[in-house]
């Protein structure tokens, strides 16, 4: 299970490092991709293989489930760690997370998120004003 927070920069080249507690279970190559909320998801291969497996029962006939697939897996690349612990996020997942110089990178369970600083705490913000509405939904699920 992926949780924490860690802060970071990005190098001129694109380069992150992944934080030590997650490149266990990342393992040597796993999937990074267009995230939600202007951020970067990142997968180890199974769990990538099960979002996958999900993905292809969406309904071809579907708009929305098309767009969302394409949106999904065209950003998708495969990654492997440097001898340093990082990893190169190629020019257009930088582009749509806006990652520039500073770096978060979080733990959600079962993925990992690299957000820009800027957008995580733009993101922090707002969702304070919200958590307790967030909450009351999460009852309605059950949880």
């Amino acid at each position: 299970m992926f949780i924490g927070e860690y802060f970071h920069t990005i190098d001129t080249k694109g380069r992150v490092i992944i934080p030590s507690k997650f490149r266990e279970e990342l393992g040597e190559k796993f999937i990074i991709t267009k995230g939600l909320d202007n951020c970067l998801f990142v997968y180890p291969q199974e769990e990538w293989k099960n979002l996958e497996n999900k993905l292809k029962q969406l309904p071809l006939t579907s708009r929305d489930a098309r767009a969302f697939v394409r949106f999904f897996f065209s950003g998708a690349t495969e990654c492997e760690l440097d001898k340093q612990g990082r990893i190169t996020i190629p020019p257009n997942l930088r582009n749509h997370a806006k990652v520039d110089k500073e770096i978060v990178t979080i733990g959600v369970s079962t993925r990992v998120e690299i957000w820009s600083k800027q957008q995580w705490e733009l993101y922090n913000e707002t969702a304070d004003l919200s958590y307790d509405d967030i909450a009351e939904k999460m009852v309605e699920l059950g949880i």
